[in-house]
């Protein structure tokens, strides 16, 4: 993307002024840089989504934004639902849910090295892992409605984890108004034997160690010290929810609100029929998810008993960033209730939000941003300007530089688990291809990534983490 085409109004923050049919600006925030390495397409989709009704202050693109389905990745916009505010599955992506989930260990690095393959290998075979993958988790009707409806809960109370995770889960680990009648049976079947799997893409399982802190105050309070070592869990709804997004555009393109930029930006008025359904359905993929993340968090204590039984598992916090949220947010100066797209975002409160758990709140949110296998991923915290700048909103990962059929054309799989080894990073999956198409050099810098967010003030960096371990799909 030019930089010249848009209106620079400071080093991290540009603008896309009103023009057209759009309802408001369109505001990018990432380094020069990050800006002359984004497609055109997001800034094309980024003014479509500017024209959408209800649409409140902006449209925003987070530092890692790249072209998308309907919304780009990296996208995030509030609507008004008084205000003719809609509903768009673009606008939340298909991968319901998909969010990051860190976990606190007492490992050290000096028992690590010791049962550092053991351990990959329990990873490995005690976490399921690759396309059409399924797991030990076999749901009736009965028990997927039940599932549905009560998320992470559901699942501790099934004896998958502790109650305690429930505190550092978004919303405590239950999305409120799920609608399991509003999910096709297509996209139950899908989902009936997948749950405590991570299925395969850009979704993984690492082992990681902290290689620097930035801020010590912020991980003091998250209980993250130099060199200890975390684990995070990438992962969301599965087949279900690629299902939910699939049937509602569909019904969106049809019976959705006219007339739109484009089709991809296929959307429902909230308050109507469709927009209710899908927002019952979304939330229902949601709870999927977080019982997911759950499972595989009590599948992963389980691994590290077997090679490391002394070594105990505390939840930092999970994080999705596919979703549609009802927040409230001051917009000129009044208080209102929105829904708050996010696709490929992250949620940033900052200190002081009542949403927040005890432990958390004179801190702000842990706000996670993953990297892929060789890179780094880093743990940044939210802050108060976020609520002015993005709804309280800040970037989830490194974001693609490239497509997955460039990426197997420039490395092979094979290869690269070689080449990471090498480095002292041992790779674990079903599949190299998979391997090639997250590639580290399919990314963005995550580094410059992480960097663009604290400088535009969307979260402030708190810790640098490296892979030790990567189970991939």
């Amino acid at each position: 993307m030019d930089p010249s085409s848009l209106s620079r109004h400071s080093d991290f923050e540009w603008w896309i002024d009103p023009a057209g049919k759009m309802r408001v600006p369109a505001i990018i925030y990432a380094g020069e840089d990050l800006i002359r390495g984004m497609d055109e397409k997001v800034r094309e989709q980024l003014t479509n989504v500017a024209t959408l009704p209800g649409i409140q202050r902006a449209a925003y693109a987070m530092p890692d934004a790249h072209w998308g389905y309907g919304f780009p990745i990296g996208g995030v916009a509030a609507f008004d639902p008084n205000e003719g505010g809609i509903i768009s599955a673009g606008g939340v992506g298909f991968d319901i849910s998909c969010g990051v989930r860190t976990m606190r260990t007492t490992l050290t690095m000096e028992e690590l090295q010791r049962s550092k393959t053991e351990l990959a290998e329990a990873l490995f075979h005690g976490v399921p892992a690759g396309i059409g993958s399924t797991g030990a988790i076999h749901l009736d009707e009965h028990g997927m409605d039940e599932m549905l409806r009560g998320g992470a809960q559901w699942a501790v109370e099934r004896g998958y984890g502790r109650p305690e995770d429930l505190d550092c889960i978004e919303e405590k680990g239950r999305a409120p108004g799920s609608k399991p009648e509003c999910v096709s049976r297509e996209a139950k079947k899908r989902q009936a034997h997948e749950m405590g799997t991570l299925g395969s893409g850009n979704h993984y399982l690492e082992v990681q160690r902290v290689a620097q802190i930035f801020d010590a105050a912020a991980a003091d309070a998250f209980g993250l010290k130099q060199d200890a070592i975390v684990v995070t869990i990438h992962c969301g709804s599965r087949g279900l929810g690629h299902q939910v997004g699939t049937d509602y555009l569909k019904s969106m393109v049809v019976e959705g609100y006219r007339p739109i930029p484009d089709r991809e930006l296929a959307c429902a008025p909230i308050h109507s029929e469709l927009g209710e359904h899908y927002l019952g359905a979304m939330r229902a993929a949601t709870n999927c998810a977080l019982a997911n993340r759950q499972i595989i968090t009590h599948l992963v204590r389980g691994a590290f008993g077997r090679v490391t039984p002394q070594v105990s598992l505390t939840l930092l916090y999970d994080v999705s960033h596919n979703t549609c949220k009802i927040e409230r947010h001051a917009v000129n100066g009044e208080t209102r209730e929105l829904f708050v797209h996010r696709k490929g975002a992250t949620r940033s409160f900052g200190p002081g939000n009542p949403d927040l758990p005890p432990g958390l709140r004179e801190v702000g949110q842990p706000v996670l941003i993953g990297g892929t296998m060789g890179t780094e991923s880093y743990v940044l915290v939210g802050t108060q300007e976020s609520e002015r700048l993005s709804f309280s909103s800040a970037c989830h990962g490194a974001g693609r530089a490239m497509s997955r059929t460039q990426a197997t054309k420039l490395w092979q799989g094979r290869k690269l688990v070689e080449e990471l080894q090498e480095r002292g990073i041992l790779i674990r999956t079903r599949s190299y291809r998979g391997v090639a198409e997250e590639a580290p050099g399919a990314y963005k810098d995550v580094n410059a990534v992480a960097e663009a967010a604290e400088h535009a003030k969307l979260a402030r960096r708190v810790v640098r983490l490296v892979p030790l371990i990567c189970v991939k799909g």
